[in-house]
């Protein structure tokens, strides 16, 4: 993780200034570790001129070149206008963004996130993100088209593909019309573009399935050879065609093993994506995915698919669904075969994947072997979310192994998880719960410190609630600590929080054990001032298991008297 985000960061200032890196004084010269020319070296007004700007990706330029040709009446080869084409539908007729450093998702993520859990959580750098750009009516793309004086295939399928991939589905298909008035053939990359169309252009399922059919028919009809990418769009289709999905998925694996086209991971994603909606349908009669488990054990597999990343996290999210461990160690042994380990995808993908194992880990197996597979898991694959740690507390308290809690809060911190309110409620709860062995409880109260000095550094203290600072404090009372026990109450009143009857009686017996009669008092006036029903009883607890001199005595029958009388 950490080497990607080197070689990101200096990709990143290679391309930003290539000036600081001009001067070559490497023995031997190595040009592919130099920095790309980017600067244009041709001024004049020539089809040369044109291609250097679409080599260099100048979108607006290389617009600007074809007009002045235009206007100087320079005829423009048919190659180099797909070129030009290719160029503007690709980027939706505007500039490729350059990579920058992502943006801060805010100040709140920054303090509630350690760096490396944002690291997981979004890509480092930000890339020209095209997919969004929507395509414009009568665009630089669209004029250039009509400017042609001749046209092939190559130019509407580039146009049929840039209008699909900026979302504009109808004047897709009336070019790909066009394209078959014409009589022209177009390619498998555009048929398969426009199978994934056929989610937006038709509603209705069997609609979908139609259209797909019929540009199936059409490929056959112009002896087009599908390729894997093409049964892929078929099947994601699929998946957005409820049950008439399920039914047609199987025929068309079929259709691929009579071509002999070997099914890729993205495949195997979209097949589960049809059959296993969610946790519900993931609970049904299917055995899809033991079969597909059969199919690619011991295989080992490449990317082919942009999709195929998508198939273990996937996978691993229907064993989540199912309980099955068992299906879930299968499956991760097919990651951990030959390569297949880069098929996990980006870093959130493969935080996503073993989250969701190590939390099917948590709730089915014995505690030693989900913390077994926690180390081996963290962090040399993934940063778990408050989530998985959440599920880790959980684990520890179902297996009656609540002194490892301590440990478990050192990586809590360490993860960056140590400011959530959910998590230190949570890690307090399970502490103060039950009384422990007196090492056990030092330990504990020894955790109870390192939150409570966690919370009080940050810059915008943790708003703490009455359960967390009870809890707080019942875990300094029981390792005897009457100054930090005591501390802890004035936060109540700092916080505008009231302590629990049950606390305070166990405040006193922490008093009790370091003899302090004076502190009794003042905690039988503290119950008395936040109007406890329990102050009474302090009071009479104190009177007799303390040696109360007559000066005590009287002020303790003080305390009592104004009690009594604010609660009349």
């Amino acid at each position: 993780m950490s080497k990607e985000s080197g070689k990101n960061a200096a990709k990143y200032i290679v391309n930003t200034h290539p000036g600081l890196f001009e001067k070559d004084i490497s023995e031997p010269h190595i040009p592919c570790l130099m920095p790309e020319k980017l600067e244009l070296q041709l001024e004049e007004v020539s089809e040369a001129a044109l291609k250097e700007r679409i080599q260099l990706r100048r979108v607006k330029a290389a617009v600007d070149m074809y007009d002045q040709l235009q206007q100087a009446g320079t005829s423009v080869s048919l190659e180099t206008s797909n070129r030009l084409l290719d160029l503007l539908c690709f980027y939706g007729d505007r500039e490729p963004v350059q990579a920058t450093p992502s943006a801060d998702n805010g100040e709140l993520e920054a303090q509630e996130e350690g760096v490396e859990v944002r690291k997981q959580r979004r890509s480092v750098w930000r890339t020209s993100d095209t997919a969004c750009t929507k395509w414009s009516e009568k665009n630089n793309a669209e004029r250039v088209f009509s400017l042609m004086p001749e046209k092939n295939a190559h130019s509407y399928c580039t146009m049929i593909r840039g209008m699909l991939k900026h979302r504009a589905y109808s004047r897709a298909i009336d070019m790909y019309t066009d394209l078959l008035n014409n009589r022209l053939k177009g390619d498998v990359y555009t048929f398969n573009a426009l199978i994934l169309s056929a989610v937006e252009v038709k509603n209705k399922y069997a609609e979908r399935w139609d259209f797909v059919e019929d540009l199936l028919k059409e490929m056959a009809q112009q002896n087009i050879q599908p390729n894997l990418l093409t049964f892929n769009s078929v099947l994601k289709v699929l998946e957005q065609c409820g049950s008439l999905g399920k039914s047609l998925a199987l025929q068309t694996l079929s259709e691929m093993s009579a071509l002999k086209i070997e099914p890729s991971l993205a495949t195997y994603h979209h097949l589960l994506a049809v059959f296993y909606k969610s946790a519900t349908s993931a609970r049904g009669p299917t055995d899809i995915i033991y079969e597909v488990l059969d199919e690619i054990e011991g295989k080992n597999f490449y990317a082919q698919d942009p999709a195929d990343t998508n198939f273990f996290s996937n996978a691993m999210r229907i064993c989540l669904d199912l309980k099955d461990v068992q299906l879930a160690y299968r499956l991760h042994r097919v990651v951990e075969t030959g390569e297949n380990w880069k098929m996990m995808g980006d870093m959130s993908l493969q935080a996503t994947y073993c989250g969701r194992f190590l939390k099917l880990l948590c709730m089915m197996e014995h505690l030693d072997i989900a913390l077994k597979w926690y180390k081996e898991l963290v962090p040399s694959m993934f940063y778990p979310n408050s989530d998985g740690m959440l599920d880790i507390l959980q684990a520890l308290d179902m297996a009656g192994r609540l002194d490892r809690i301590p440990q478990i809060w050192k990586d809590i911190k360490q993860l960056g998880h140590g400011h959530r309110p959910h998590i230190v409620e949570e890690v307090l709860a399970l502490m103060a719960r039950e009384t422990q062995s007196p090492e056990i409880q030092v330990a504990f109260a020894d955790c109870a410190a390192d939150v409570h000095d966690v919370q009080e550094r940050r810059r915008i203290p943790l708003e703490w609630s009455a359960t967390a600072l009870g809890n707080c404090t019942l875990l300094f009372a029981r390792a005897g600590r009457t100054r930090e026990t005591w501390n802890m109450l004035q936060l109540f009143k700092k916080h505008n929080r009231v302590p629990s009857d049950s606390v305070m009686f166990e405040v006193l017996n922490c008093i009790k054990q370091s003899d302090s009669p004076d502190l009794a008092l003042d905690l039988v006036k503290l119950a008395s001032d936040f109007s406890l029903h329990s102050a009474p009883k302090l009071a009479e607890k104190v009177q007799k298991e303390f040696q109360l001199s007559e000066e005590q005595r009287s002020a303790l029958g003080e305390i009592v008297a104004m009690n009594s009388n604010s609660n009349e």
